[in-house]
C-alpha cells in the first residue's frame, strides 16, 4: 500500500514541497509542508496512534514525520490542526514539546469546546481555545519560510473547519476528498449542509491549478489511496456533481447520505483529547489516564 508520497514543489516562493503520510488505521492524511528555498515547515493534521481495544497510545505515526523531518533538514516553523478530528486522536501537543513549534486552529474552535463541553457535562473545561499558541481568523495571512500563506474558514463538517493555503497548495481537511469519493459528511455536533456547500464553492473559486489535499482517503474500489486533486478537477469530476448542482440539489444529497452513516468509532474518544490540542487528560490519583464517554449522546446516528 502507499503511504506517503512527495509532492514536489519549486524555489519561486510559491508553491511549496507537500509530503503525505496515509495512516492505515484511521485512513487518515497528515502533510509535512516546506519551503523549498528556506527549508521551513509545517506539520498539518498529524495523527497520536490509539487502540480502542487496548487503550494503548503510541506516537509511531508522529515519529515517522519527525524523522522525515529530520531526513530533510527540515526546521519546525507550524503545527496546524485544521479542525478538531473526531476519527483521531491529534499529535499536535506530543509534536510541540518535541519541537517547539507553535501551534495553531481556527478561533471557531472555541465553538466546538463550547459544545463538547456541554456533551462532556465537563465544567472545568476552558473553552478558550488557550490550548493552541495562534487562533486564525477569517483571511489571516502568515509566512511559512518565503511562502505566502492564508486562512479560510469552511465550516459545514464543524463549526471550526478551516482551509489553509500555502502558495498554491490548499489544505482542505475534511470539506472535500477525492473526486471519486466526494465531499465531507455534515451531521456532526454543529455540521451544517448548507454551510458545508457555500464553503466547498469557496475552495472552488480558488484558481483551476490550485492543488487540493485531503484529510482522509477511503479508497473505494480497492484503489491505492490518493490524496491530491486540483480545484479543476474537483469542479468537474466530484461524484456529487459540485459545478454543476444547486445548493438544494447537493444538502438533500449530503442529508440523505448522511442518515446512513453510524458515527465514526472514536468520536466520543477523540473529541476530548482534540478539544485540548491533542492533550490527553491528566493522571488521576493512582497515576492513569481516563476517557469518559456519555452514553446516547449522539441521537440519530446509524448502527453498524
Amino acid at each position: 500500500m502507499n503511504t506517503h508520497a512527495l509532492a514536489r514543489g519549486n524555489q519561486d516562493g510559491d508553491r511549496p514541497d507537500v509530503a503525505g503520510f496515509f495512516d492505515p488505521r484511521t485512513f487518515s492524511i497528515q502533510y509535512v509542508v516546506s519551503d523549498p528555498a528556506t527549508r521551513h515547515c509545517a506539520i498539518i493534521d498529524p495523527v497520536l496512534d490509539y487502540d480502542e481495544k487496548s487503550g494503548a497510545t503510541a506516537t509511531f505515526q508522529a515519529d515517522e514525520l519527525l524523522a522525515y523531518i529530520e531526513r530533510e533538514g527540515l526546521e519546525v516553523e507550524w503545527i496546524l490542526d485544521t479542525h478538531p478530528h473526531a476519527d483521531h486522536f491529534s499529535a499536535a501537543r506530543y509534536l510541540h514539546e518535541k519541537t517547539g513549534a507553535p501551534t495553531a486552529i481556527g478561533r471557531p474552535v472555541t465553538q466546538v469546546q463550547a459544545l463538547w463541553k456541554a456533551i462532556y457535562n465537563w465544567p472545568d473545561l476552558k473553552d478558550d481555545g488557550s490550548q493552541w499558541d495562534r487562533l486564525f481568523d477569517e483571511g489571516d495571512t502568515f509566512k511559512l519560510g518565503e511562502i505566502d500563506c492564508h486562512v479560510m474558514h469552511s465550516p459545514g463538517h464543524t463549526l471550526a473547519s478551516i482551509t489553509y493555503v500555502i502558495g498554491d497548495a490548499a489544505f482542505v481537511h475534511d470539506t472535500l476528498f477525492q473526486p471519486d469519493f466526494g465531499t465531507a459528511r455534515a451531521d456532526f455536533p454543529g455540521g451544517d449542509a448548507h454551510q458545508l456547500w457555500h464553503s466547498i464553492q469557496a475552495i472552488l473559486a480558488l484558481p483551476d491549478e490550485t492543488r487540493l489535499f485531503t484529510g482522509h482517503d477511503y479508497m473505494p474500489d480497492g484503489r491505492e489511496p490518493q490524496w491530491e486533486s486540483t480545484v479543476r478537477e474537483q469542479r468537474e469530476h466530484n461524484k456529487h456533481r459540485l459545478g454543476e448542482s444547486s445548493e438544494a440539489e447537493y444538502v438533500e444529497l449530503r442529508n440523505r447520505r448522511d442518515s446512513e452513516l453510524p458515527m465514526p468509532k472514536l468520536i466520543l474518544h477523540a473529541l476530548q483529547v482534540n478539544i485540548l490540542g491533542g492533550r490527553l487528560p491528566e493522571p488521576e490519583n493512582n497515576g492513569k489516564r481516563y476517557l469518559k464517554l456519555p452514553l446516547n449522546a449522539l441521537e440519530g446516528a446509524a448502527w453498524e
